[in-house]
């Protein structure tokens, strides 16, 4: 058996032969664009917050242990120091 002629397949003829309908070199570069809502960013400000929160220890040792140490000397603990305290817990309590 002997092929000789396929008549009809031409497949590279028929693409290159084919015209090009617009030119891609007049194509103009347009910028992107976002919008975010509001409760969008509320809630990204919500998520870094309880980031924030989970990486923060809930006792600050270093702290706890300079008041220790204040608190040893009985000289600091008087009326004066008291008092001063005493206003700090009302005032952030709003008293």
């Amino acid at each position: 058996m002997m092929i000789n002629k396929l008549t009809g397949v031409t497949p590279i003829n028929d693409v290159q032969s084919t015209k090009r309908t617009h030119s891609t070199g007049s194509a103009k570069a347009a910028s992107d664009s976002i919008s975010v809502s509001k409760e969008a960013k509320e809630l990204a400000e919500a998520y870094f917050l309880n980031e924030v929160a989970d990486e923060t220890p809930d006792v600050r040792s270093d702290l706890v242990a300079q008041i220790k140490e204040k608190i040893k000397d009985p000289s600091y603990l008087s009326a004066e120091v008291i008092n001063s305290t005493a206003e700090k817990i009302m005032s952030s309590f709003g008293i």
